[in-house]
């Protein structure tokens, strides 16, 4: 390992720090002529982001090569291997684990099949990595805390740091500016120049849902902000969010909110007093 630079920081968080719903169990930085690894299974996600140099990557059966800045994801249970070319290369990784990790794999944060990500900002994951190497201090009793916090913003960091999506953007961007309207799935990717099967593949790459589900949300989104700043009846609501029948529609917000639309005006309507 000569003419390596490197730190690592191991934590070790008890089932409490768990039930936060994700954890950090180690992070760190290589840089220089890293030894290569072969044939390794984790029992925990692992993120891997290569600010300068090129290598490869073996994973699911197959290799494929690395050029900075990119990074990678490593999957529970999933055999990998990888390694710098002769001229080395400088590395950030990161071990969590937790529930949170397995909904941002459904969420469509983490890969499920494809796992290099190339990446457009690489200063903006360097300075995620570095909150998250603050953040692991053994003196400090709050460390599986800060860095389960850290460890968050840093998945985040790693959506806004990837290339944009040159479809996924425009997708979400109509489908958010025409959710109240009384739009199609087939009618939305008629307008984008899409076959409803790659519209959905869009909006589940950059969403983590169907268009749909992201239909959805937006509706009752804007449903909640009408209740809860206007004096509209819940007829009016329901017009304004795409529904002309209202009962539909308060049976809708009924069951994905939790309470009907009354009921949540009266626990989050406030105004200034006369």
């Amino acid at each position: 390992m000569s003419g390596v630079a490197s730190w690592t920081r191991y934590l070790t968080p008890d089932a409490r720090h768990r039930r936060l719903g994700l954890v950090c169990l180690a992070a760190g930085t290589m840089a220089g002529r890293v030894s290569t690894l072969h044939g390794r299974t984790l029992d925990c996600y692992a993120l891997v982001f290569l600010s300068s140099g090129a290598g490869w990557l073996r994973w699911g059966g197959r290799e494929q090569p690395l050029v900075a800045p990119t990074l990678f994801w490593l999957l529970p249970g999933v055999e990998h291997g990888y390694g710098p070319d002769a001229g080395g290369w400088n590395e950030w990784w990161a071990l969590f684990d937790g529930p949170a990790a397995r909904a941002y794999q459904d969420l469509g944060y983490l890969p499920r099949d494809e796992p290099v990500t190339p990446v457009a900002d690489a200063a903006g994951l360097e300075v995620a990595f570095g909150a998250l190497a603050r953040a692991c201090r053994p003196d400090d009793p709050s460390t599986d805390v800060l860095a389960a916090a850290a460890m968050h913003q840093l998945i985040l960091a790693t959506r806004r740091a990837a290339v944009p999506d040159p479809v996924a953007d425009p997708v979400l961007a109509t489908l958010l500016r025409d959710a109240c309207l009384p739009v199609t799935v087939a009618a939305h990717a008629r307008t984008l120049g899409l076959t409803e099967a790659a519209l959905r593949e869009a909006t589940r790459r950059a969403a983590g849902c169907s268009p749909k589900e992201f239909v959805l949300r937006a509706r009752l989104t804007r449903a909640k902000e009408l209740l809860a700043t206007t004096d509209l009846p819940v007829v009016a609501v329901a017009a304004r969010t795409g529904y002309d029948d209202p009962g539909y529609f308060t049976r809708v917000f009924t069951r994905r909110v939790g309470l009907p639309p009354t009921r949540f005006r009266d626990q989050e309507r406030r105004g200034p007093l006369p």
